[in-house]
């Protein structure tokens, strides 16, 4: 006869080799996901509800009719924690050879450790699941978390090496607007990684971002070419379904200019409703069109439950007369693309508006920058003066020429850099920060003469392009890893002219608006002549195609741009050094109060010694 004890073992063990019931991701988020403190503004249990729209995506998952997830959205809308839960759900339910792909290799490490940890770290569920293949060799690194059944390798899609190794189930590719064009000479790398899935019958690839530029944009060709749906809202007056944009939001300000109101109208009833009101409403996904295999999302802030219309629409106030920061809120706040054009910029427009100075330094300069272009015969110095809102003054301009193997030559430029400029009331300005170009053949020299000069935050740096087609932010980082042990700064120059572009084609007077000393002839022009100019529009932006990606690069018209990059140069210094241009006082020589410092970064740190 089968004692108690004993056929309470043989229960438990028929219960561990039951079929699991069927979950859906939702479901099983509902029941195991745990948002870490870490990671979220809102700890604890995962809640559906808290972001409706989530639901439906997720369980794309579990339809076998669909291969492909394409979700073009905004920021704060819960784009990551969706795929989290993703990887979670096939990781306990479905194991499975998983990859999670990144734009960059140099973001596994961060990603890996702040977000993927703590999701396991604060789900009990998902701390069993991973903690079973501890016992394996190297099963749990940061790039590669192991499970019984499978594992989720972390991958940057500019290593073709990690794209084309073994065969996944699941691929969950992130920020796809920032992918680069080919991985090394493979070709495109979602193609690449997508034919690691061919085996697997019930296949699935879930791209995910954040829309850039429209003519790039890798994500918004997959929506457009989806069921391209939408998250409707009922009108609280007549319940129309509807797809909210900026359009719907009608807003109100005090005298100040301050929001203090902002409702939604309906574009059936005329209806208008509180924000509170309509986001009560239950909504649903709507498609405008079919599609044999691939669903595609669109989101923006405007349903998003952690944003309020009040601070979408102060934000379009004041993004709206600055292209940059437009183009931030049309991605990241509403969610679409921007249209970026590639006009040439005219040289003789910016030449002929020039200002008459009353001093060397204008009226608004805060502080000045210089930065160096290091050519084979020359140095090329450019001085800038910055005031609020980043708005600049070209100062001078100045060439010395000479043998970069002879110390003289050195020794000019140093004198150059301590120099002062006057402004009216007669108080002196200095040079607060310099960026010194670290290329070509003197690459060493740079290196020498910038260590020395660290405590006058004199950097070299290194311009870093779109590695085929790739983004790269204009400050990068830096590293001193060299023999002189010298800070080196890297910048993304493609983002950099970019961005110098767009201030160039400013009209008015106020932030970002480049202002340039008048060019008389036979006067001292400050070196602004009319071959500064054609430097400084030197290049223009143009659409390419490489193996069948879309991509822009910066094609030059001139073979001289040494202007352009010495303003490129100007901007990641401003990025770096941080100053509080909006409060600070002119930050002239003797008075002591105002102090740059570089501004600090958790994720990429500051050079240890500024």
């Amino acid at each position: 006869m089968i004692s108690k004890k004993t056929e309470m073992l043989f229960k438990q063990i028929a219960r561990m080799w039951e079929p699991k019931p069927p979950m859906t991701v939702s479901e099983w988020a509902e029941e195991h996901r745990v948002l870490s403190k870490e990671a979220s503004a809102e700890p604890g249990p995962w809640r559906t509800e808290r972001s409706p729209y989530t639901k439906e995506i997720m369980n794309c998952m579990n339809d076998p009719t669909v291969e492909e997830v394409a979700i073009m959205a905004s920021a704060q809308v819960g784009k990551s924690e969706i795929l989290l839960n993703i990887a979670g759900f096939f990781a306990d339910q479905e194991p499975y050879p998983m990859i999670y792909m990144l734009p960059d290799k140099q973001l596994i490490k961060s990603v890996s450790q702040e977000r993927i940890t703590p999701m396991i770290n604060a789900s009990p569920r998902l701390r069993s699941v991973f903690a079973a293949a501890k016992g394996r060799s190297a099963s749990n690194t940061i790039a590669k978390k192991s499970f019984p059944g499978g594992y989720l390798q972390l991958v940057g899609a500019n290593s073709p090496a990690q794209l084309s190794s073994r065969s996944v189930r699941v691929i969950l590719a992130d920020e796809v607007d920032r992918f680069p064009t080919s991985a090394g000479t493979e070709g495109d790398p979602v193609d690449l990684v997508k034919k690691r899935t061919t085996t697997f019958y019930n296949r699935k690839h879930v791209f995910v971002s954040t829309p850039l530029v429209e003519e790039t944009s890798r994500i918004n060709r997959l929506y457009l070419d989806s069921t391209q749906e939408q998250w409707r809202l009922p009108c609280p007056c007549c319940s129309e379904l509807q797809a909210l944009d900026f359009g719907n939001l009608k807003f109100t300000r005090d005298e100040t200019g301050e929001v203090i109101q902002v409702n939604g109208a309906c574009r059936e009833c005329g209806g208008i409703s509180s924000e509170k009101e309509w986001k009560s409403g239950t909504g649903q996904w709507v498609a405008r069109q079919k599609h044999p295999f691939r669903r595609g999302f669109h989101l923006s802030q405007i349903v998003s439950p952690w944003v309020t219309w009040k601070k979408i629409v102060s934000g379009f106030l004041e993004a709206k007369d600055d292209p940059e920061m437009l183009q931030v809120w049309t991605n990241t706040v509403m969610g679409e693309t921007w249209r970026a054009t590639g006009e040439k910029l005219d040289e003789n427009e910016l030449m002929h508006r020039g200002e008459e100075y009353e001093a060397d330094v204008p009226e608004g300069v805060k502080i000045l920058t210089a930065t160096v272009d290091t050519q084979d015969n020359r140095f090329e110095i450019e001085v800038k003066g910055w005031g609020s809102g980043r708005e600049s003054w070209g100062i001078r301009y100045h060439v010395i020429h000479g043998d970069l193997e002879q110390s003289r030559v050195w020794e000019e430029l140093d004198e150059f850099l301590k120099r002062k400029w006057k402004d009216t009331h007669g108080r002196s300005f200095g040079i607060v920060g310099s960026f010194i170009d670290s290329g070509g053949h003197y690459t060493g020299s740079v290196y020498k003469f910038c260590a020395a000069r660290l405590g006058r935050r004199i950097y070299a740096i290194k311009g870093e392009g779109k590695e085929n087609g790739g983004y790269v932010p204009l400050y990068n980082g830096y590293t001193n890893n060299n023999r002189y042990k010298a800070t080196v700064i890297r910048i993304g120059v493609d983002e950099g002219k970019y961005r110098v572009t767009n201030d160039l084609k400013r009209k008015r007077y106020g932030p970002g608006y480049c202002h340039y000393p008048a060019n008389k002839p036979g006067h001292d022009n400050r070196g602004y002549n009319e071959e500064y100019y054609l430097g400084l529009t030197a290049e223009t932006l143009v659409t390419k195609k490489k193996m069948g990606v879309t991509y822009q690069i910066w094609q030059p018209i001139r073979k001289r741009n040494e202007p352009f990059d010495l303003h490129v140069y100007h901007l990641a210094l401003i990025e770096l050094l941080s100053p509080d241009l909006d409060e600070m006082l002119p930050m002239a020589v003797g008075e002591g109060a105002q102090k740059v410092h570089p501004k600090t970064s958790r994720r990429r740190g500051t050079p240890s010694s500024v």
